[in-house]
């Protein structure tokens, strides 16, 4: 080997050590119990009366007596030779070694000096006992009784301000100071990334396509503000970010911070709030002082509808008189008199309804960045992002996967694609395959097997045909989504489930949701034909889902010809202490949506009875195999009827597997009839629960 140059060698660093002062008290604490366990080792005297005294003074068992006057107390010191003779009193049976044996306490009327002479006097000369009369000096408790109670203030005093000590030298509450100080309480709790600590980028952030090139204007904002205002255009002061849980927002904030290469202070919005009048609003104005001093960067409040809850509303209910000054600072430092130049503020909630009009307007959040559900290739990337450290069947089809979680978050794909490991882990294999994919869907979306749950042969026939009734319906109408898999073994709460695979439409027809209403009922309906006409308690999930899209269609969107053109929905949140329509109104509504409930199980139960053949042999399939697949369905009841598949409604079937013909309803379609709104609004799920627990 070369031998090193001495001026290669890098000089040895100075290791700084840092005493904390609470490890100081808390050794001071230990050496203190430890002394007052150790101290006294062996046999403690004993007390005694001054009679008894005064009888070993005269049996000559007393060598000497060391009386304290200041505290009236006597120490004895018994003779070697008769220490045995008192070992009965004491509990152990053993006489203390060391001196003194006994003790006694006096009164201030006992004069030592008189009662010593008098006993001494009645003893023989060579028998006479030693006395020692003086007065105890206490130096040190003197001293401790005065300096003692100043050093616990001024250690108490160091300890709480040696945080506010930390933050008057710069600290701030980003770099960890703060401490126990109570006067910290005021200081914002936010977290401060550098901008060479944030690692996170667009490359991390799979989909969302419309919100990243939202948020990459204001990244471009940040690394060439010249590019803009040479223009007279000003950068935006804050967006929102809104979407539903679990879409990734705080991760797109992390992303447009990494990405700008700017600090990022991030911070929760129920951080301000706080049972001290004054905190929440001194927060706020702490926030931005130190966002304003590391300018240019970005303050991220997640969770903003924990103080930015619209003001004034139920008034003597829920109204807080601290959390509205705290979104009045808020109001201010984002607009206010003062310049936050450099000072991007990015917001994220799923409750935009409920916030103050005051802070969505523009000036404060200038844009509103609408982070949706994941579409199809959206998903497909979310996949791959985190398939990326599992290791993969070598036939694992990511778009089946994809077209599989149709409605899933980021965040509920990061769950399957764990539940899809352990599962794959669990029964011993060495890829994860469709499969475990597809149990991991199935377990999410609707629990657990319950593989030992106790069927009767009734209770299981009852569920295969509401089961059956339900894919029949499903598979016959063409407004209902495609039917993917049906089950009979009990999951989470229910007994059955069938699965469909919605279509990600944005609207909605009222055939459509006449349809998917006839899906719900289909499994009541099947089970009155099968039972005689006695229904069951299984379909408790379907009418409430039934019972809201009916509403819904003569509330909100207005599809009901008795009612009108007249929506009710709220679209601000909260609740009405009044309802906007009268009781002659409230009642038609009732009768509306109980006609199209009526009218729906009437044209259902007709659909039924006319393919009654085809629901029997799908429930025999059930109960034969528990687990079914759209292809039996499909060998059954040829393709599935489409939007556009004017030949099923004609009556042109294509024959099944046996020749057998079957009839769909042609009555789907509502001539005249449209509207608009979310699946989620009418009710339109992924798959129909039914059980009762």
């Amino acid at each position: 080997m070369m031998a090193q140059k001495p001026n290669d060698r890098k000089p040895n660093k100075v290791k700084i050590v840092r005493i904390n002062l609470s490890w100081i008290l808390y050794l001071l604490l230990l050496v203190a119990i430890g002394w007052m366990l150790f101290s006294n080792n062996g046999v403690p005297p004993q007390k005694v009366e001054w009679t008894q005294v005064q009888q070993m003074m005269r049996d000559g068992d007393v060598k000497e007596i060391h009386f304290i006057r200041n505290d009236y107390k006597g120490n004895i010191t018994v003779k070697p030779d008769s220490l045995a003779k008192y070992a009965q009193l004491f509990t152990s049976g053993k006489v203390p070694s060391k001196s003194p044996q006994f003790y006694f306490y006096t009164s201030p009327q006992f004069y030592p000096e008189e009662e010593f002479a008098e006993v001494n006097a009645q003893l023989p000369a060579d028998s006479q006992v030693r006395i020692y009369i003086d007065n105890e000096t206490r130096m040190w408790g003197g001293i401790l009784e005065w300096v003692l109670p100043f050093l616990l203030i001024f250690l108490l005093y160091a300890w709480l301000f040696r945080g506010m000590t930390r933050q008057m030298g710069g600290g701030g509450s980003g770099s960890g100071g703060g401490g126990m100080n109570p006067f910290n309480v005021g200081k914002a709790t936010g977290k401060l990334a550098d901008k060479d600590k944030v690692n996170v980028t667009f490359k991390d952030v799979a989909g969302m396509y419309g919100a990243k090139e939202e948020v990459m204007e204001i990244v471009d904002f940040l690394k060439n503000p010249g590019k803009y205002t040479a223009l007279g255009g000003k950068i935006p002061k804050g967006a929102l970010l809104v979407g539903p849980p679990g879409t990734g927002k705080t991760l797109l904030a992390k992303a447009v911070a990494g990405e700008a290469n700017v600090p990022f202070f991030s911070i929760s919005g129920s951080d301000f709030v706080e049972m001290f009048v004054g905190v929440g609003a001194s927060r706020v104005r702490d926030l931005f002082a130190q966002a304003k001093e590391k300018a240019p960067c970005i303050v991220f409040i997640d969770e903003i509808d924990a103080v930015g809850r619209a003001r004034g509303k139920n008034v003597g209910f829920s109204s807080n008189d601290e959390r509205e000054n705290t979104l009045n600072q808020l109001l201010t430092e984002m607009d206010g008199f003062g310049s936050n130049s450099g000072v991007i503020v990015l917001a994220a909630t799923n409750r935009a309804d409920i916030l103050d009009k005051a802070l969505m307007r523009a000036g404060r959040f200038d844009r509103q960045i609408h982070v949706t559900l994941p579409d199809l290739n959206e998903r497909k990337e979310i996949f791959l992002v985190h398939t990326r450290n599992l290791k993969l069947a070598k036939d694992f089809d990511v778009e089946a996967i994809a077209k599989h979680t149709p409605g899933f978050s980021g965040a509920d794909i990061a769950n399957i694609c764990n539940e899809a490991a352990l599962g794959a882990a669990r029964k011993g294999e060495a890829a994860i395959s469709n499969k475990d994919f597809a149990d991991a869907v199935d377990r999410v979306v609707g629990g657990i097997e319950r593989k030992k749950t106790i069927m009767s042969p009734d209770e299981k026939r009852l569920t295969a045909y509401h089961e059956a009734g339900h894919a029949v319906a499903g598979w016959l109408l063409p407004g209902c989504d495609p039917v993917l898999k049906v089950s009979i073994i009990p999951r989470g709460q229910a007994l059955g489930l069938t699965w469909s695979l919605p279509d990600e439409k944005v609207m909605m027809s009222k055939s459509d949701l006449i349809d998917d209403m006839c899906c719900l009922v289909g499994g009541r309906v099947a089970e009155e034909i099968i039972n005689d006409g006695v229904p069951c308690t299984g379909a408790l999930n379907d009418f409430e889902r039934m019972t809201k899209i009916a509403y819904a269609m003569v509330t909100y969107y207005g599809m009901s010809e008795k009612v009108g053109n007249l929506s009710y929905y709220n679209a601000q949140g909260g609740y009405d202490l009044t309802k906007p329509y009268s009781e002659k109104t409230a009642q038609l509504i009732d009768e509306e949506a109980k006609a199209i409930v009526d009218e729906v199980t009437a044209r259902t139960r007709k659909l039924l009875e006319d393919n009654w053949s085809g629901v029997v042999k799908l429930a025999e399939m059930l109960i034969e195999k528990e687990v079914i697949m759209a292809d039996d369905i499909e060998a059954i009841f040829g393709p599935k009827a489409g939007k556009h598949g004017e030949e099923r409604l004609k009556g042109d079937e294509p024959a099944a597997a046996d020749g057998t013909q079957f009839v769909s309803d042609s009555t789907a379609e509502a001539p005249g009839a449209a509207g608009s709104g979310s699946s989620d609004e009418a009710g339109a799920g992924e798959e129909n629960g039914d059980g009762n627990e």
